[in-house]
């Protein structure tokens, strides 16, 4: 990370400091207050995950965040079990590894309510970059790194234009190769420029804008 095409943003994140410091307080208070609402909820998810199928009630996988820091994100499980060691890392739409649950849970993004864990933990954030798999990091360009200046995200503008990527690689036989040469390099330019424009009232706006899209609202951009 310590090359020319990061340290520009590093610097930019280094003038907006009081952003940051109130970046962390909001995820911490809402956070904590999330997971408060949710716990119930989440008890019958994970009820219902295990009478639907074997295998574990999360899905943990090693992810990377702040400056490398690897650590194995919490979500619901929506694939049959080992899903991951037959078959990509990229989930494709109508992928025959999703279970019945899982395909409802994917639908509305529920299945991403554990990592409230990681954001109290301190490894996500409730706005920023996804966090990738290991296997594609190790192919980012040198300016992708900059990403990991800041904790990976569970929602962020390019999960809002992107939200159904899945469709995108669906029909594709190297979904591997398709993500890494024309997927990831789209979803890099938002993200790179979600950093430029860094700031705290951002990334609330973000959050408001990712429910309306879960919702099923038309995507509008903040630069319209």
């Amino acid at each position: 990370m310590k090359c020319n095409e990061v340290k520009e943003y590093y610097n930019i994140l280094q003038k907006r400091k009081i952003s940051l410091l109130l970046k962390r307080l909001f995820d911490l208070v809402a956070g904590t207050i999330m997971f408060i609402i949710l716990a119930i909820p989440m008890a019958v998810i994970a009820v219902c995950i295990k009478v639907d199928s074997k295998g574990p009630v999360f899905y943990r996988q090693e992810r990377i965040t702040t400056y490398g820091k690897h650590f194995k994100i919490h979500k619901f499980r929506t694939m049959v079990a080992n899903a991951d060691k037959i078959g990509t890392a990229v989930t494709v739409g109508g992928d025959n590894r999703i279970t019945k649950v899982g395909v409802k849970l994917r639908r509305m993004r529920l299945d991403e309510l554990p990592q409230v864990f990681d954001v109290l933990s301190g490894n996500m954030s409730f706005v920023g970059t996804r966090p990738e798999a290991v296997k594609y990091i190790e192919r980012y360009k040198p300016e992708y790194f900059a990403t990991l200046l800041l904790p990976a995200g569970i929602t962020s503008e390019t999960s809002i234009r992107y939200k159904d990527e899945a469709e995108l690689i669906n029909s594709v036989d190297d979904v591997d190769r398709v993500y890494l040469e024309e997927i990831l390099p789209g979803k890099m330019k938002y993200n790179l420029d979600s950093i430029r424009r860094f700031s705290f009232i951002d990334e609330i706006a973000t959050m408001f804008r990712t429910v309306f899209a879960v919702m099923g609202e038309e995507y509008q951009s903040t630069e319209e």
